[in-house]
């Protein structure tokens, strides 16, 4: 019995010693030179705009370790050049093949995803109250108020304008505003006010804000902004006024968390993982 228990410490002592030396001279050998690989990648040398064509002047090839890179990263300069930015590039910035386009992007973006069962139209901005003081943004859902001009006080809430989704918040100049979270802006462009909003509408809904662009001063609440799954619930009811004739509310709308909340959340999950 006892040379037993020694016959079978001696075989696990054995394995050990094999594993061990299948570690160090096999495994670690292996993942060094995994580690200590190279690998070309193109790489931005100077500020890119979005829409803006890559030319060869604004990259350079730059060896870099290979362990852990995306996969699409672009390696080779000719798949880069000649392409078109779909975001704004910096200098020093790796060139993610999801971030080129093969043709120029079109000037109004939200223009191109009409399909026909949906309108793009603008309404005019009368005062800077009415459009709630310069701090509507693209993506934003609202809801339109008509009050009539005089003095008769009558005050309009159409329900076929309860939820609407905004495309555009446009300048006086033409140009759309946009808002980019973190960047200051100067003072020329504080002083830009926008003009008019383009709204994305059926053709019920044209109908109802052309009469009260014209005969009334519209006015403009904010409902919603946030995450696109919850605002895409706002449209939904506001369909369902057209398919049943009532106004109804928006299905059960999930908060969004603030960042540093989030960023909160995220260093706790991260605790606990480890």
């Amino acid at each position: 019995m006892k040379l037993s228990i020694f016959k079978n410490r001696t075989v696990i002592g054995l394995g050990c010693i094999i594993l061990s030396l299948i570690i160090c001279f096999g495994l670690t050998p292996l993942w060094g030179s995994a580690v200590r690989a190279q690998t070309e990648i193109v790489r931005i040398t100077d500020t890119v705009k979005k829409g803006e064509v890559l030319t060869a002047n604004k990259l350079e090839t730059v060896q870099v370790g290979a362990y852990n890179l995306p996969s699409n990263l672009v390696k080779n300069k000719n798949e880069a050049i000649g392409k078109y930015a779909a975001a704004d590039l910096q200098k020093g910035d790796y060139i993610l093949s999801t971030k080129l386009f093969g043709t120029p992007l079109a000037e109004f973006e939200y223009l191109t995803g009409l399909d026909g069962t949906k309108q793009a139209m603008s309404i005019t901005i009368k005062s800077f109250a009415a459009g709630l003081s310069g701090k509507l943004e693209p993506g934003d859902i609202i809801s339109l108020i008509s009050a009539s001009s005089g003095n008769t006080g009558i005050i309009v809430m159409p329900p076929e304008l309860k939820y609407v989704e905004v495309l555009a918040v446009t300048l006086g100049t033409g140009v759309d505003r946009e808002y980019k979270a973190g960047e200051e802006k100067s003072g020329d462009e504080e002083k830009k006010l926008p003009a008019t909003l383009t709204l994305l509408v059926n053709s019920a809904q044209a109908k109802v804000l052309a009469g009260l662009e014209q005969n009334g001063n519209l006015h403009v609440t904010l409902v919603y902004r946030g995450a696109k799954a919850n605002a895409d619930k706002f449209l939904t009811a506001q369909e369902r006024y057209f398919e049943t004739g009532e106004s109804t509310a928006a299905g059960p709308i999930e908060s969004s968390p603030q960042p540093e909340k989030a960023e909160n959340a995220a260093q706790e999950d991260s605790n606990n993982a480890e």
